[in-house]
């Protein structure tokens, strides 16, 4: 068994489209990034990377790379997860928290965790997704931004 976590923040910028855990979220903000800025997502795929010793996103699909610019985010996780699997590693389960002052996450808790369970190649009940805020208290309180935490449980198969 392999434990790894993962971390990102982005900051909003006004317009443009909202994607967490590959859902496109109605919201008047997006979340500044080389990438879609899917921030879930890119917590996830640290943490993942993290548990197999093998560095971070970062690492992996630099943002100075041209062909990362506006690139889907569950491009990146399918990557990473065939990764794993030539090291012969499985992801036995996620717990993941979004920290958000707003949008309101909770509508779409359910398609985040087919888009995960689709990607991760696990079913659904292995994946939590959960949404809080800080009551108003630094850069995500203040609607500045979104941050991710993101814990993973690999197993050697």
């Amino acid at each position: 068994m392999r434990v790894g976590h993962g971390y990102d923040a982005h900051k909003f910028k006004e317009g443009g489209r909202l994607v967490l855990g590959g859902v496109h979220v109605s919201y008047h903000k997006s979340l500044k990034a080389h990438s879609d800025g899917d921030v879930l997502i890119h917590a996830l795929c640290d943490a993942l990377l993290g548990a197999a010793g093998m560095g971070d996103i970062g690492r992996h699909f630099p943002d100075s790379a041209d062909k990362y610019k506006d690139i889907d985010s569950r491009e990146l996780l399918r990557h990473v997860v065939k990764m794993l699997d030539e090291e012969k590693l499985q992801v036995s389960n996620t717990d993941i928290t979004v920290i958000a002052q707003e949008p309101k996450l909770s509508p779409h808790i359910s398609e985040m965790l087919s888009n995960l369970s689709d990607d991760l190649e696990i079913s659904s009940d292995r994946i939590n997704i959960k949404a809080t805020t800080t009551e108003g208290m630094g850069f995500a309180g203040r609607e500045e931004g979104i941050a991710v935490h993101a814990v993973v449980l690999l197993k050697e198969v």
